[in-house]
C-alpha cells in the first residue's frame, strides 16, 4: 500500500501545470465567416480522397452504378474546387435504378439554416450528356420531407467544360406527407432519368444553396475581390504552413491556393473558406521546395488575381522541433479561433459560433500561458487576452458561484446546450475553470496595475465559489455535479472517482472560503458505499475497481486505482493540468504512478489489439473521449467501448507518462494518418482516425474539449514548472 499523506492542494509543490491540447494544426479562424461559410456550402470536397463519407448510392440490375465500400467515388484529377469533385458512373437501363446521394457535413452543435432561394451543382462530364439523360435530383430534409424529383438541367451538358446548373428552390415541391423545409436540407439526391442504357459519367462539385444573383457571370475588375495580401509559408517535415492577411469583403466566398513545385507552372491544389486565413498542404516527403499564391474568390466566382509568392521548403525536424510545431499549432485554436469579441475559445469550429464552454475556457486559459513560455505571444498580449476572458466570466452568471457548462461568448449568459434540465450550475466545468484561472494568477504575479488587476479579480472568482453548497446536504457523501435554482438537485449527479472529475475535490478542500471536509474525499471521490459502488458498476459494466482499488493486472501491468482496464485516458488529464501528479498519493495509490500504468495499460490493449482494427499498434494508440464517425463518444481499452477510433490526443496528452510511446505517435501521424486522410484545406491533423477495416472518418471538425491536451503535455519536460500552489 502507498503511503499515506496528507491530501491538500496546499501540499502541491511548485511545478509545471499540466494541461493538455490536442493535436491540430488549427486554421486562422473568424468563426462567424466560417459559420456563415456553411449556411451556403452543402459540398465543396471530400476530405478522404477515394469516397465521400457522407454520402451512399444503390443500383437495381440491370441499371449499374460505379461506388467504392458503397460511396461515391471521388476523383482527384477533375475538380472545380480542388482538390477533387464527385463522379457519378451509371448505366440506366430499363427495368432497373439507381440513386446517389450527398449530405451535409455533421457538425455538432450546428444548426442547419441554409440561406437562400437557389441551388447550385457545378458539373462537368468528358462526353456530352443530352438535357434529357442528365440525372434527376431530388432534396430531403433534416426531419426526411422530401420532394418531388426534377431534371438537373433543362439543356444539354457540353463536353469538357464545367457548367453551373441553377435550380430555383421553388422548383423543388413537396412530395412528402409534411412539407420539405429547404434551409434544413440535409441530402441531395441524383437517381436515374431516362433509360438509354449509355454508360455515362458526370463529375460533380460545389452544390450550395444562395441567392439567384450569386451565379457564375463575367467580372470586371471593379467586381473582382481584392487579392490577398503578405502570404508567409513556412515548411516542416513533411507539410508547408500558409498563412495570409483576411480580405475584407462581405460577399468573399474563400480562397483559391495554388502551388508550383517546378516554379514554372501553378496548379490549384485547395480552397479555404472565408474567415479562415490560414491552409496546411501536406506534401508527404521532406527536402521538397514549394511555392506559392493565393487567389480570393466571392459568390458569384470571380477571382481575384494573384497575391505575391511565398516559398518555403520542407525539411527534417529534430524531437525537439517537431514538439515546438506540435505546440504552435495546438496553440492556435485558442489564439486564432476564439471568440472574436471575447477572447473566449468556442466549443468547436465549425459549429455554434455563439457556444464556449467553461471549463475548455479553462485549458484555453493554460494554453495562452504555455504560448507566452514558448514565445509565440510576448507577456503582454497574453495578459490583455486573459484579462478580457477573466472580465467576460466576472460578467457570466454563477450558481453559488459555479459557472454553466455553456455560455454565450458574447454575452456571457448561459446556454443550456444539453437540455432544460441542465440550465445553471456546472461544478466540475468550474474546477476546470478554477484550474486555468488559479495558474494565471501563479504565473501573472507582478507589480504592474494590470498584473494586479488580474491577479485580484481572480482571487474574487475563486473565492466566491461554494464548494460545499454543492455536497447538497451535510449528510450527502458526495459532491453534487448540477444544481439549478428552478430545477434543484434534480440531476443528482454524484461525483465518484476515479474518472476526470478528482479536481473537483481537491479544490473543494484547498477552498480559503467555502471548503468541505478533507473526509469528503474519501467518503465521495473514493468512496465505497452503496451509492459510489453503484456508480462505478453502472457506467462500466464490471466489478473490477468498482470499490475504488482496483488490485488487478492487465496486459502485465497492475492498476491499483480505476474501474476496469481504466478507462478513457483523459481520466488521467483532465485534473492534473494544474497539479502534479507526482504530488498527489492517498491512502491507495501515488497519482503519477497509477496515472501512467493506465496509460500502459491503455497502450498494452491497442498493440494487442484485441478488436482487430486496420492500424493500431505501439505507434497509433489512445482510447480517449472524442468525435468520431458516430458522433461525440468515449473510447476505452475494453472491446464494448473500442469501435477502432483511434484519437491523438490520447498518446500524445500521455507525454509525461510515456514519453517514448508518445513521441512515436507524432514521428507516425504524418506518413500515416495524412496519407490517408489528404489534408489540403483546412487542417492538418485530424480529431481521430476510425477503422472499421477501412479508414473512414471524415469529419474535418475542431473540438475545444479534446483541444486542450497536448500543448503542456509535450511541454512538461521542457518549460518551467507552474501551478495552482498558492491557492489562498
Amino acid at each position: 500500500m502507498a503511503s499515506s499523506r496528507k491530501l491538500t492542494l496546499k501540499s502541491v509543490r511548485d511545478r509545471l501545470v499540466w494541461f493538455f491540447v490536442v493535436l491540430l494544426v488549427s486554421a486562422s479562424l473568424n468563426a462567424f465567416a466560417a459559420a456563415d461559410y456553411y449556411n451556403h456550402v452543402v459540398f465543396d470536397n471530400s476530405v478522404t480522397s477515394d469516397y465521400y463519407y457522407y454520402g451512399g448510392g444503390r443500383s437495381v440490375f440491370p441499371s449499374t452504378l460505379q461506388l467504392q465500400s458503397g460511396q461515391i467515388p471521388v476523383d482527384t484529377k477533375i475538380f472545380y474546387t480542388p482538390p477533387n469533385a464527385l463522379r457519378l458512373q451509371w448505366r440506366s437501363v430499363p427495368g432497373g435504378s439507381w440513386d446517389a446521394e450527398v449530405r451535409i457535413q455533421d457538425i455538432r452543435n450546428r444548426r442547419v439554416n441554409f440561406i437562400g432561394d437557389t441551388l447550385y451543382v457545378w458539373c462537368y462530364s468528358p462526353q456530352a450528356i443530352p438535357a434529357a439523360d442528365l440525372p434527376l435530383i431530388q432534396l430531403e430534409d433534416e426531419s426526411h420531407d422530401f420532394t418531388i424529383p426534377i431534371k438537373l438541367g433543362n439543356t444539354s451538358l457540353p463536353a469538357k467544360h464545367w457548367t453551373q446548373f441553377k435550380l430555383s428552390l421553388s422548383l423543388f415541391a413537396t412530395a412528402s406527407v409534411y412539407d420539405f423545409d429547404p434551409h434544413r436540407l440535409h441530402g441531395v439526391y441524383f437517381s436515374q432519368s431516362s433509360t438509354d442504357d449509355v454508360p455515362r459519367t458526370l463529375f460533380i462539385d460545389e452544390i450550395k444553396i444562395d441567392d439567384s444573383s450569386a451565379s457564375s457571370l463575367p467580372a470586371d475588375e471593379s467586381t473582382r475581390p481584392a487579392p490577398p495580401k503578405t502570404v508567409r509559408a513556412k515548411g516542416y517535415d513533411r507539410h508547408v504552413d500558409l498563412s495570409w492577411e483576411p480580405v475584407a469583403d462581405e460577399n468573399l466566398q474563400g480562397y483559391i491556393i495554388y502551388r508550383s513545385l517546378t516554379h514554372r507552372r501553378f496548379r490549384p491544389i485547395g480552397i479555404q473558406a472565408a474567415g479562415m486565413n490560414r491552409y496546411i498542404d501536406f506534401i508527404g516527403r521532406s527536402d521538397q521546395q514549394a511555392s506559392y499564391m493565393v487567389r480570393s474568390v466571392d459568390r458569384s466566382y470571380h477571382e481575384s488575381g494573384f497575391s505575391n509568392e511565398a516559398s518555403a521548403s520542407t525539411h527534417q525536424l529534430s524531437d525537439d522541433e517537431l514538439l515546438t510545431m506540435l505546440q504552435e499549432a495546438c496553440f492556435r485554436y485558442y489564439w486564432e479561433g476564439s471568440h472574436p469579441v471575447t477572447g473566449v475559445p468556442l466549443e468547436n469550429i465549425p459549429g455554434n459560433s455563439r457556444i464556449v464552454a467553461t471549463g475548455a475556457s479553462g485549458f484555453g486559459i493554460m494554453a495562452i500561458i504555455v504560448g507566452i513560455d514558448r514565445g509565440f505571444i510576448t507577456r503582454e498580449q497574453g495578459l490583455r487576452r486573459l484579462t478580457a476572458i477573466v472580465n467576460f466570466f466576472d460578467k457570466a452568471p454563477r450558481y453559488h458561484g459555479a459557472f454553466p457548462h455553456f455560455l454565450d461568448g458574447e454575452t456571457s449568459e448561459g446556454v443550456p446546450v444539453f437540455g432544460m434540465f441542465d440550465d445553471a450550475g456546472d461544478l466540475v466545468e468550474t474546477a476546470f475553470l478554477m484550474e486555468g484561472l488559479l495558474a494565471a494568477r501563479q504565473y501573472f504575479d507582478g507589480q504592474s496595475a494590470a498584473e494586479r488587476s488580474l491577479h485580484s479579480k481572480i482571487t474574487h472568482l475563486w473565492e466566491s465559489v461554494e464548494w460545499d453548497w454543492y455536497q447538497a446536504t451535510p449528510q450527502e457523501d458526495a459532491l453534487v455535479w448540477h444544481w439549478s435554482p428552478r430545477w434543484s438537485w434534480y440531476i443528482s449527479h454524484r461525483l465518484t472517482g476515479f474518472d476526470e472529475t478528482m479536481i473537483a475535490y481537491l479544490l473543494a478542500i484547498a477552498s480559503p472560503t467555502h471548503p468541505v471536509s478533507p473526509s469528503l474525499y474519501y467518503r465521495g471521490w473514493a468512496g465505497q458505499s452503496p451509492a459510489a459502488v453503484a456508480y462505478r458498476s453502472g457506467w462500466s459494466g464490471t466489478t473490477d475497481g468498482d470499490h475504488y482499488v482496483n488490485g488487478h493486472t492487465y496486459y502485465g501491468i497492475k492498476l491499483d486505482v480505476g474501474v476496469g482496464t481504466g478507462g478513457p485516458l483523459f481520466f488521467t488529464q483532465y485534473s492534473f493540468m494544474g497539479l502534479d501528479p507526482q504530488d498527489v498519493t492517498d491512502r491507495y495509490t501515488n497519482y503519477f504512478e497509477n496515472n501512467r500504468n493506465l496509460a500502459r495499460i491503455n497502450l498494452a490493449y491497442c498493440v494487442a489489439n484485441p478488436g482487430r482494427y486496420i492500424g493500431y499498434g505501439p505507434d497509433n494508440w489512445g482510447l480517449t473521449a472524442s468525435d468520431d464517425h458516430l458522433g461525440y463518444s468515449v473510447h476505452a481499452p475494453v472491446l464494448t467501448s473500442d469501435n477502432g477510433t483511434i484519437t491523438p490526443t490520447g498518446a500524445l496528452a500521455s507525454f509525461p507518462y510515456t514519453p517514448e510511446a508518445s513521441m512515436a505517435a507524432p514521428r507516425s501521424l504524418p506518413q500515416e494518418r495524412l496519407r490517408l486522410f489528404p489534408i489540403r484545406r483546412k487542417h492538418q491533423w485530424r480529431l481521430s482516425s476510425t477503422s472499421t477495416g477501412i479508414w473512414e472518418i471524415a469529419c474535418g471538425e475542431f473540438t475545444v474539449r479534446a483541444m486542450h491536451l497536448i500543448l503542456a503535455a509535450i511541454g512538461s519536460p521542457r518549460s518551467t514548472w507552474v501551478s495552482m500552489r498558492r491557492l489562498s
